[in-house]
């Protein structure tokens, strides 16, 4: 079968072309991204009005590109599918929208994608990695830990308490006076830095269940520079490689953490699965390659394009929806939050309620 996608949840504009086999494999014919990273720069974040006025203007261009390279017409499209939320809502009313309308036009079946669970199931189009493996998922808006066993069917093991790694990357930036996106700049001065001149705090190290903590490593680090202020270009070094290693280190301990409740709940996992944004850096990847050899399973990590937002794992994600019959009306509704585990999401909001009694 064959299915477009299409991504707008937050500043990408993002449409590709997906075929999935009888025997379970992906190809992807076309993946289209435009970025709009240069709009937002100037703002050290995303401006949501912004993103979804880029949308609007963008998005049928991109589709358009998307069809062309994957050489094939409506035709023989056998489904459509959009991210349907958790993103912004301006720009998940967009993507949306636009896949109504090509499904009721061309009268193909439309499938509303959760934007996390085509990043969970990336893996099965780029390695055909089989259930159930345990994944990392990591952005800017997201830090979890999930058992996935099967299309639709997910445990969150382990989430963030307060600020996501991705977000916790980009407020550093944002701190020592780097660029947009900040992920990458953070990354980049990190390789000329000293890892060890600040003692900065490892959040949760060795508790036994695998949530995360960075609002404490954020806090200390603004003190540390706040210490030595005015920061010369070695201080900002040196500030970002202490913070990026206190990352990985929590990553890794969290990480075994969470592994260990995965088998002792679900058995063994066919592999460590590492997807979204934050899955891109290189020493975050280190890490978990390390870990994976530690525990004795695999690390499945997609190609760096395919860890940020893409069309082609939203397409994906439809294929493996459309493939059981899983399929969406018209009147579907676009949503800004979308929790994979809607159990596990209550349970945790009750869970932070009683602590604040």
């Amino acid at each position: 079968m064959i299915v477009l996608g299409i991504e707008t949840t937050c500043d990408e504009t993002a449409a590709a072309v997906v075929e999935r086999f009888e025997d379970g494999r992906g190809k992807i014919l076309s993946n289209v991204i435009l970025s709009q990273v240069r709009e937002h720069a100037a703002f050290g974040g995303v401006v949501p009005e912004i993103a979804a006025r880029a949308h609007v203007e963008t998005l049928d261009g991109i589709i358009g590109k998307a069809m062309v390279q994957a050489n094939c017409g409506y035709d023989v499209i056998d489904g459509i599918a959009a991210a349907g939320g958790p993103g912004l809502i301006g720009g998940v009313i967009v993507g949306l929208t636009m896949a109504k309308a090509i499904a009721l036009v061309k009268n193909k079946p439309l499938i509303a994608v959760n934007h996390l669970e085509a990043h969970v199931l990336t893996a099965r189009l780029t390695d055909n990695t089989p259930f159930p493996y345990c994944l990392f998922l990591a952005s800017g808006g997201h830090t979890q830990i999930l058992a996935v066993r099967g299309v639709g069917d997910y445990v969150r093991l382990g989430t963030t308490q307060d600020d996501a790694i991705g977000e916790a990357f980009d407020k550093t930036a944002k701190l020592l006076g780097l660029g947009y996106p900040g992920g990458p700049e953070v990354e980049r001065e990190a390789l000329r830095g000293n890892p060890t001149r600040f003692e900065l705090p490892r959040p949760m190290h060795g508790r036994k269940e695998p949530d995360f903590s960075l609002s404490g490593l954020k806090t200390a680090l603004r003190l540390e520079a706040e210490k030595i202020a005015p920061l010369s270009d070695q201080d900002v070094a040196d500030l970002c490689a202490g913070f990026q290693q206190a990352i990985v280190d929590v990553v890794f301990d969290r990480l075994r953490a969470g592994l260990r409740l995965f088998r002792a709940r679900f058995g063994t996992p066919t592999a460590l699965v590492a997807a979204g944004g934050v899955a891109a850096n290189q020493s975050i990847r280190r890490a978990l390659n390390r870990l994976a050899f530690e525990v004795g399973t695999t690390l499945v990590a997609p190609p760096l394009d395919l860890c940020t937002d893409n069309g082609a794992m939203i397409a994906w994600a439809g294929c493996e929806r459309l493939a059981l019959g899983l399929t969406d009306t018209l009147d579907v509704a676009p949503r800004a939050r979308w929790p994979l585990d809607e159990i596990a999401a209550a349970e945790g909001a009750r869970r932070r309620t009683a602590a604040y009694k």
